[in-house]
């Protein structure tokens, strides 16, 4: 149809500055996808590994022996398994120091799982902020596209003798499409954001009750500890 919307004409019938305009926010749209396909991945493998973790950590497993399995993980470990990891080996390095006072022990041991934790949770924002960039300035750059395209575009009407509808709307259509791609590449990064920042603080509240959980079962312990001493 000769009449019909053909965009790829209308790009490359824009302006070099404008064509420049679109080739950014393409580039802005590709890295969002790709950090948005990476994330949802990332974070619903945190999900399932906590989950998986917390079910073994209360099904009454030996401590020790859950940490050395944790440990002989190493590098291929993380999330809760991370937090957990931590926590345990400072509340044994604290033991075999023969640290009899049980407030500094939990202290020490709760203070080794707050800085994975962060750590884990720096992992799992990493990227977002990209996100959240894209999704603020992709529509004002695609809307700088637009008012340099329809500068052009006036520019080169105001040398015509005879100015119609069906001479300015090409022109004013080729600097819309800036506009477009702006929002294209905006509305998916930040629902990608908002949706994944969600996920991540579910993800920081599941790791901050499991350490409080976790220390209560540490005082335990070194309440039985002391008792059989």
């Amino acid at each position: 149809m000769n009449g019909g919307l053909n965009i790829f004409k209308l790009v490359a019938e824009a302006s070099i500055l404008v064509q420049l305009v679109m080739l950014v926010l393409l580039v802005f749209s590709f890295l969002s996808w790709v950090i948005i396909i990476r994330k949802h991945q990332q974070l619903r493998t945190a999900m399932d590994e906590a989950e998986g973790f917390e079910e073994r950590f209360w099904s009454g497993a030996d401590l020790a022996q859950l940490f050395r399995e944790v440990s002989n993980r190493g590098a291929t470990g993380g999330g809760m398994e991370t937090v957990f990891e931590s926590g345990f080996r400072e509340f044994a390095r604290q033991r075999q120091r023969k640290t009899h006072d049980m407030r500094v022990v939990i202290e020490g041991s709760e203070r080794a799982m707050r800085v994975a934790g962060t750590r884990e949770i720096g992992r799992l924002e990493r990227n977002l902020e990209f996100l959240a960039n894209v999704g603020s300035i992709s529509p004002y750059v695609g809307l700088f596209g637009t008012v340099i395209g329809i500068m052009g575009a006036f520019q080169g009407l105001g040398e015509m003798k005879d100015v119609t509808i069906a001479v300015v709307a090409p022109h004013i259509s080729e600097a819309l499409i800036a506009t477009a791609m702006g929002l294209f590449a905006a509305i998916p990064a930040v629902w990608a954001y908002n949706r994944f920042a969600n996920k991540v603080d579910r993800v920081a509240s599941r790791y901050e009750v499991f350490q409080e959980e976790f220390s209560s079962v540490l005082q335990r312990q070194i309440q039985t500890d002391d008792a059989t001493a």
